[in-house]
């Protein structure tokens, strides 16, 4: 087996960078090119993209697959079943300091009918999606201020 024939390792990665948010107490976020292959409420995409977090607090049944991300999650208290093509993951990274990696869309995504073309780092607005039913709901109090829009976490690229 070549390179061109072994399987991609965007959803290693994704896994990795999972892992490692998890392992340092970090909230993972995955931007998404949100075109018609996409599983996602439509209300919350924005410019052809959308950022979800993908945290064990924000989502259940949780699975990166080789193929698809696939979660459920409630967004403004309604149950969602989510499912994203690797292949649409734009980044995944760090909300609270902005580390992590982006991917380069493949051709057919970025060449999608009615969708802007997304650029692979943009300042992407975040799309809060509260846990699964089962977890806590929107009764319980805020956690701490999210920080000014100024000072929000950006993926940094690392050459």
């Amino acid at each position: 087996m070549n390179a061109l024939e072994s399987a991609s390792t965007r959803p290693y990665l994704i896994r990795a960078l999972y892992e490692w948010c998890a392992d340092n107490a970090l909230t993972p976020y995955v931007a998404v090119f949100a075109d018609d292959s996409v599983q996602v409420p439509r209300e919350y995409v924005q410019n052809g993209e959308i950022v979800l977090n993908v945290s064990t607090d924000a989502t259940s049944g949780l699975k990166i697959g080789n193929e698809f991300i696939e979660f459920r999650a409630r967004f403004g208290g309604v149950p969602r079943e989510i499912i994203v093509p690797i292949d649409r993951v734009m980044a995944i990274y760090a909300r609270e300091n902005g580390q992590g990696m982006a991917f380069p869309l493949q051709a057919r995504a970025a060449a999608a009918p009615g969708v802007p073309p997304a650029p692979a780092a943009s300042p992407l607005g975040v799309v809060e999606a509260s846990a699964p039913e089962g977890g806590p709901d929107d009764t319980e109090p805020p956690g701490p201020a999210a920080p000014d829009a100024r000072k929000r976490p950006a993926l940094k690229r690392i050459k």
